[in-house]
């Protein structure tokens, strides 16, 4: 299968081009390096150190012999677009290539307006091109389960059967996202299922939960085949956060009352979810949405099994939450499809955390501590600069 990866530079997409790669797909791997501006822009950097694309896809060329095909360019440029789908004729395109953060959507009017001009027209831009170019091409679009937002209801996988005056019909299931990125990946959700209504698209909308770990069985193959390792208050984790903050000896900071509950998964699992998705492709004409996720946690869960994994004191710490949420609430999601269709969960687990730990303190001279204390709130933009010239 030929298999277009958007996003290919960053910390999914990389090690997905790399997994697709070594199971014989033909991959393209397309970027534009955006992802490494934010960490100019805001003055953070993996802890991992990263190369450049280049490098890594000759690095992997070397050990494979298997090759990746780069194309650098920005979604937003629809000759771009256009252009790369004529060129690479993708059998299917998995779709990682947007701005990803909450708390970055979150700062102010201009990065909240960047996130959407940037996810909602790049992905418009994708849908058109497919559907001049090639309308059987599979479209595997990474969404969250952010998109959801936290209802006192179960949360069904993209679709509810709603009874209404007597009269039944199945609806998308209704969205309460909680920053303006998830409000973007919303508004890409319903722009796809409109295009493969419209024009008979085909499309895997993967609603992902919090992904978490660093290390695949491609990017162990050689150093300069990592990928990333966030850890900041903008696009940190808060598992990778937490693991960063033991090992540095800091108190692990819990947002208000920490019984904010979340899908997660292993960052293995994100790999198997996506090839699972590309080899059972949608039919004509059909969106259809698989909840990406294998276990549910909150925050002081997740404080908890750091602490008990870590070998030293750690300090569990309650801070004030930036964030516009409800710190306890009712979270019962599905995510049957993906384990119908053979996804064989990794598990959170001692040893997982230990991995990570372990990463951390592989790197700890390259902690900042500095840059994990939340810097966006939700409840005021007002309090920070709105300069557009400082986006990328």
């Amino acid at each position: 299968m030929r298999v277009l990866v958007l996003g290919a530079d960053g910390y999914l997409g990389w090690p997905t081009a790399l997994h697709l790669s070594h199971r014989g797909h033909a991959v393209g791997a397309v970027d534009s390096f955006v992802r490494r501006q934010y960490d100019y822009e805001l003055g953070v950097s993996s802890l991992v150190p990263i190369g450049q694309l280049h490098r890594r896809i000759k690095v992997w060329e070397e050990i494979s012999g298997l090759s990746i095909d780069p194309f650098v360019g920005d979604l937003n440029d629809p000759g771009f677009v256009f252009d790369t789908l004529r060129t690479f004729r993708p059998d299917a395109i998995v779709h990682f290539a947007e701005q990803r953060s909450a708390p970055y959507s979150m700062i102010d009017r201009a990065h909240a307006v960047y996130t959407q001009v940037n996810n909602v027209v790049g992905n418009l831009n994708l849908l058109f091109a497919m559907a001049e170019i090639d309308r059987n091409i599979h479209l595997v679009k990474l969404g969250t389960m952010g998109e959801y937002g936290t209802p006192n209801i179960d949360i069904e996988e993209g679709f509810i059967e709603i009874t209404h005056r007597g009269r039944t019909d199945t609806l998308p299931f209704p969205k309460q996202p909680g920053s303006y990125y998830h409000l973007s990946k919303v508004h890409d959700s319903n722009n796809i299922m409109f295009a493969c209504r419209i024009w008979g698209l085909r499309s895997t909308d993967l609603n992902q939960g919090v992904v978490y770990g660093q290390e695949t069985d491609e990017t162990l193959l050689h150093p300069e085949l990592a990928t990333r390792f966030d850890y900041d208050g903008v696009f940190g984790t808060v598992l990778n956060r937490f693991c960063v903050q033991a090992v540095a000896g800091h108190p692990l900071t819990v947002y208000g009352a920490g019984g904010q509950t979340r899908g997660m998964l292993n960052i293995r699992d994100t790999l198997a979810c996506v090839e699972l998705a590309l080899e059972n492709p949608a039919a004509e004409g059909e969106y259809r949405v698989f909840n990406q996720f294998t276990e549910s946690f909150s925050i002081r869960e997740l404080a908890e099994k750091v602490a008990d994994a870590f070998s030293g004191k750690v300090e569990i710490a309650t801070v004030p939450n930036p964030r516009v949420e409800k710190e306890e609430h009712y979270y019962r999601a599905a995510h049957t499809k993906l384990l119908d269709l053979g996804l064989i969960p990794h598990l959170l687990d001692r040893t997982t955390i230990a991995s990570m730990l372990a990463v951390a303190e592989r790197y700890r001279d390259r902690i900042d501590l500095g840059t994990i204390a939340p810097s966006a709130d939700w409840r005021d933009p007002s309090v920070r600069g709105q300069k557009a010239s400082s986006l990328p």
